[in-house]
């Protein structure tokens, strides 16, 4: 009897525990565009493959996107170096941001915020710090983030064999654009 007393006590505490979790946001759309404008070539690729979270009562992230999932590129040969010879996606599959926003957002209330996203973006095997600027939108439940920054290639360890100089630029614009929902 008390083993079953035992077995009703924790099933009530597991679906109360259930009940009481707050959902978090997921990704439904995404498009991460990145642009490389060196004086002899303008690269530009994009991906719909980011994935991610946010769970907006503690205000954290993880965001993740696969190092071939970028399509777009001038040619199949440029997309194939980018893979194979600068972010090596054999040995680095994927990049990352994960962190904390910042500032404090009412994800129940519907309008913009201008927020700070701060956490490790981590690139070619390489972890930064970073706080990178987003613009939010909620409306409706549903969340709509957009942002711009760039990277140094140096800074993750990408190098740009000289017979190629002019054509990489040493440094990378990134937009990104989601749409979440809670699930």
């Amino acid at each position: 009897m008390k083993n079953f007393t035992l077995i009703i006590c924790l099933l009530f505490l597991s679906a109360f525990t259930v009940k009481a979790q707050k959902k978090v946001y997921t990704i439904r759309k995404s498009l991460v565009k990145f642009v490389s404008e060196a004086p002899l070539e303008v690269i530009k690729a994009s991906s719909s493959q980011l994935k991610g979270y946010l769970d907006p009562d503690k205000r954290l992230f993880t965001f993740i996107i696969p190092s071939t999932s970028f399509v777009g590129f001038n040619s199949p040969l440029q997309q194939i170096h980018f893979y194979e010879n600068y972010m090596e996606a054999q040995k680095y599959p994927e990049s990352k941001f994960v962190g904390k926003i910042i500032e404090q957002v009412d994800f129940n209330t519907d309008g913009d915020y201008q927020v700070r996203a701060k956490g490790i973006l981590s690139i070619h095997g390489v972890d930064q710090e970073r706080i990178i600027k987003v613009r939010i939108r909620i409306n409706k439940g549903i969340l709509n983030a957009t942002s711009d920054f760039s990277i140094l290639l140096q800074e993750y360890n990408i190098t740009i064999p000289k017979v190629v100089y002019q054509k990489i630029a040493e440094e990378i614009f990134i937009n990104v654009n989601l749409e979440m929902n809670r699930k």
